[in-house]
């Protein structure tokens, strides 16, 4: 964005003001708007005839001569120029007659500004309405190339001056065969700054329509095949007619005195505009094509340094952006690996939490299960101990006492005296009580003949039973 000291430069150059303090009333009174501000004053102050720009006087500052009969004229300082005092024929209002009009000026520029804001709202409604119905078909139209007509993106007033410019001169001058100058479709900035980013001056022509040496500059010179093909080559190319506003700011800004006017510029620092030639007066192809060789020779050096400084800041910054890819890039390569170590060192924890709790889990299993077996082996050894408590003291012998013997699955042999009294259920405590059994299902089993002393028969006593005075028993498991 240019900033407020550029904006007043620009308007000192242009309109031709010194005083600093009323330039800076001005541009605050028209929010500084540099257009609006400068096509206010030229409104208040001139009217733009042909009379009176084809008779205007001006010098530039530092110049080396005042024109050679109508010839070029160069600047011998660093390309810049300034805006010198006109001539009191054609000076205008004085300071005071500024201020006293600055009030109707600042009016003129609001209700300028309200009008603009309404026609800006009126203009999107128009151009939404007109897209929408071109996107269902009922356009009013479509232009070249299948375009529509109405343009969604308004045109500043410079730009459509400068469309109305090259259409006017196309119409006047140009057909199918001939070749001519290919002036942008811009206002006079833009084209500067186009000419700018191309590294290429700008060739500037001043189109005077009532001056009786435009139709043959036009037509034998400008349109002359070497010349226009030696502008389109070197060049970016704008005209613009003094009629128009932007044209005749131009004039009053190059001090055009003669007709035709065409001059070489070039884009300085602060918005100022470095003036490296101007043609006044009608000259041959010739001539011109020599003038302008002549700039682009001299110039050569600073438009080729400035493209290689360019070209230079493009390549670092492409070498910075190389080198930040390649720092984000190791940066990210870096923080994956870490991320990739951490994620192994997380499993690795994971798994070795995992086989901790697996192994006290287990130990816990096998403490338990020690801790059940010796409980089960306790209570067995308790069971044993009260059912061998329960049998009592063994009998001697007598007629009331059967001796018993008892075979074990692993061949051993155990006998004992019971009381012919005692019941089957006896037998089974003593069996119990000796604990050379892992199970307790079981049976007491005679063989001659087979008789098994199961469950139905444990309260019979021995003599009930048939095993008095002697019997021999054997375990049979249960499976």
């Amino acid at each position: 964005m240019v900033d407020v000291a550029d904006k007043l430069v620009y308007f000192q150059a242009i309109t031709g003001l010194e005083d600093p303090d009323l330039c800076k009333e001005i541009l605050a009174a028209h929010g500084w708007d540099l257009e609006l501000a400068i096509s206010s004053f030229t409104s208040t102050t001139s009217t733009p005839p042909e009379s009176s720009t084809a008779g205007a006087t001006t010098t530039i500052a530092n110049a080396s001569g005042e024109g050679n009969g109508g010839g070029g004229t160069r600047s011998s300082l660093p390309p810049r120029f300034e805006v010198s005092e006109r001539s009191e024929a054609v000076a205008g209002p004085g300071l005071a007659w500024k201020i006293v009009t600055l009030p109707i000026s600042v009016i003129s520029g609001s209700l300028g500004l309200i009008s603009g804001a309404i026609g800006l709202g009126l203009w999107a409604a128009g151009g939404v309405l007109s897209y929408s119905m071109g996107m269902i078909g009922l356009g009013s139209g479509s232009g070249r190339n299948g375009e529509s007509s109405a343009r969604l993106v308004p045109l500043s007033a410079a730009a459509s001056e400068a469309m109305a410019f090259v259409a006017a001169f196309e119409r006047d001058y140009g057909n199918t065969t001939t070749t001519r100058p290919n002036f942008v479709s811009e206002g006079f900035m833009d084209a500067l700054q186009r000419s700018r980013n191309a590294y290429r001056l700008l060739f500037v022509y001043l189109h005077s329509p009532d001056h009786p040496d435009t139709p043959l500059f036009c037509e034998r010179t400008l349109c002359s095949e070497p010349l226009a093909a030696f502008v389109n080559e070197n060049f970016v190319a704008w005209g613009g007619s003094i009629r128009a506003s932007e044209g005749f700011k131009m004039s009053n800004s190059l001090k055009a005195s003669r007709f035709p006017f065409c001059a070489v510029v070039m884009a300085a620092t602060n918005q100022r505009i470095a003036l490296l030639q101007q043609v006044e007066g009608p000259k041959s192809p010739e001539e011109m094509i020599t003038i302008l060789q002549k700039v682009l020779e001299e110039s050569s050096p600073a438009l080729v340094s400035a493209r290689l400084e360019a070209e230079e800041r493009r390549n670092n910054t492409r070498l910075r952006e190389e080198q930040d890819a390649a720092y984000q890039a190791a940066l990210e390569a870096d923080q994956a690996r870490e991320r990739q170590r951490r994620e192994e060192q997380e499993r690795l924890e994971r798994e070795a939490a995992e086989a901790e709790r697996k192994r006290k889990e287990e130990e816990e299993a096998l403490e338990r299960a020690a801790r059940e077996a010796a409980e089960k082996e306790a209570a067995l050894a308790r069971v044993r101990q009260e059912k061998a408590l329960s049998l009592g003291a063994e009998p001697e012998k007598g007629p009331n006492v059967t001796q018993v013997l008892v075979r074990f699955p692993n061949g051993e042999r155990k006998d004992r005296r019971f009381h012919s009294t005692s019941t089957i259920q006896s037998l089974y405590d003593y069996v119990d009580s000796l604990g050379c059994l892992e199970t307790e299902n079981y049976s007491l089993v005679s063989n001659f003949p087979r008789v098994v002393y199961g469950p139905e028969k444990l309260s019979l006593s021995l003599k009930e039973a048939g095993l008095h005075p002697q019997a021999s028993l054997f375990v049979e498991l249960n499976l």
